[in-house]
């Protein structure tokens, strides 16, 4: 894209609020996109989230919760943009599929709902959630208030996968914008942009055409003809085509050497000392994981392997694809993200699982491959094996960079014209 379509219009940076910041993946993708934007608050109820937040960008966010705020709470940050990442276990396979009725959907409701009655409304929204949202009565009650506010979306159900990362995680996006197409005589319409100043008046979509579509394709992104993954009979040969083109996974592992692991690309295992908690004992298969160095807190034990093999998803270092991390990864082994193989190769099909010498990709590898930047890190904490559960559930409630970025640079890019 055309370098500075991303300014605001006028001197200062866009101002934005951070619903549901978690671990600052919303932030990170705001910088990697290049965007000029300013996070004038970032809410969020989670406490360790919170903390992790703090360490990486030294501003904690508002952590009470989003449904005591009101109207003129908002009003009062005179944010050009929302960007959300509502709950998404009212949404998942796994989960009840309670939708709006769950309620940990109330707050993304009611944060729509102030909306309405803001003095100083956003000019753009955008929203990210597992795929299953789109089919909820959530959506359909967030589609409604969108329409009759004067917005328009575009949605988009995108992948790294098809960013060229080895990770399949499909999430759903929605982008987000006042119509500056729709008239202003109507008392309802006036009165909606009554806290608009001349310079951040609405504007429009770059690709107008894809208004109010549900999308899998990064055509509007780059401008680009691509019809991927939109021909039903072809899915699975474009599918193969994309994880072809996707970077290994050992791009993305922090060690030299899958198979020495103690040969590490950075410090992080440093950090990681290991202590009792905080009753002074350990049961027995944590103290067998935590003996000797801090690697063995990621090697998969025999155990599990013998329980669980058959249900397990093996990558090897030069594959090309792995499973969505999900927060109960490292806990749990079946259906919670891939597990890397560092001992026989892949083509040594009579190696048994135990001399796969199996691991847990470390929690600074699913964030390399959630693209979060190099400088990203988790603070320091003495108990590793509770520190170790909070990072992966941290990391599996966050969002892909790679994804999120391009999506970000595409809503707050200005048509040239305008």
């Amino acid at each position: 894209m055309e370098k500075g379509l991303c300014e605001p219009q006028g001197e200062e940076p866009w101002r934005v609020l951070e619903f549901y910041s978690g671990i600052g993946g919303m932030r990170y993708s705001l910088e990697r996109g290049g965007v000029n934007a300013k996070i004038v608050e970032a809410f969020d109820i989670n406490n360790i989230a919170n903390d992790v937040y703090e360490h990486n960008f030294g501003h904690r966010p508002y952590q009470g919760n989003i449904q005591s705020l009101t109207a003129a709470d908002l009003d009062r940050y005179r944010a050009h943009a929302w960007l959300l990442s509502p709950p998404c276990q009212p949404y998942t396979r796994q989960g009840l599929q309670k939708h709006s009725g769950d309620a940990r959907a109330l707050s993304f409701l009611k944060i729509l709902e102030l909306m309405k009655h803001t003095l100083h409304p956003p000019l753009m929204l955008f929203v990210e959630n597992v795929v299953g949202f789109e089919t909820s009565d959530t959506h359909e009650q967030m589609i409604e208030i969108l329409s009759k506010t004067g917005f328009v979306t575009q949605e988009f159900i995108l992948s790294p996968v098809q960013f060229g990362v080895p990770y399949s995680r499909p999430r759903y996006f929605c982008l987000v914008m006042k119509d500056a197409g729709m008239s202003l005589n109507s008392g309802l319409m006036q009165g909606l942009f009554v806290g608009y100043d001349a310079k951040r008046k609405p504007a429009l979509f770059q690709k107008q055409h894809s208004n109010n579509q549900q999308l899998s394709t990064l055509s509007p992104l780059f401008g680009h003809e691509d019809d991927t993954l939109t021909d039903e009979h072809d899915q699975s040969e474009i599918w193969d085509k994309l994880l072809q083109s996707c970077e290994p996974v050992e791009r993305f592992l922090e060690f030299k050497n899958a198979i020495n692991p103690l040969e590490t690309n950075s410090s992080y295992l440093d950090t990681l000392t290991v202590t009792t908690d905080a009753s002074g004992e350990l049961d027995n298969h944590e103290r067998d994981r935590s003996d000797g160095n801090s690697w063995d807190q990621f090697s998969v034990p025999l155990s599990l392997i013998e329980r669980w093999g058959s249900a397990m998803d093996i990558v090897y270092p030069d594959s090309k694809r792995c499973c969505c991390f999900t927060k109960s990864y490292y806990r749990y082994v079946k259906g919670t993200g891939s597990l890397l193989a560092t001992g026989q190769s892949r083509n040594d099909k009579a190696a048994s699982l135990e001399e796969q010498c199996l691991r847990y990709f470390t929690p600074r590898e699913v964030a390399n491959l959630h693209s979060f930047p190099k400088d990203f890190h988790f603070p320091q904490h003495v108990n590793l094996r509770q520190w170790l559960f909070s990072c992966y559930a941290l990391l599996g409630n966050s969002l892909s960079v790679a994804v999120v970025a391009p999506l970000l640079t595409y809503l707050f890019t200005q048509p040239s014209e305008l």
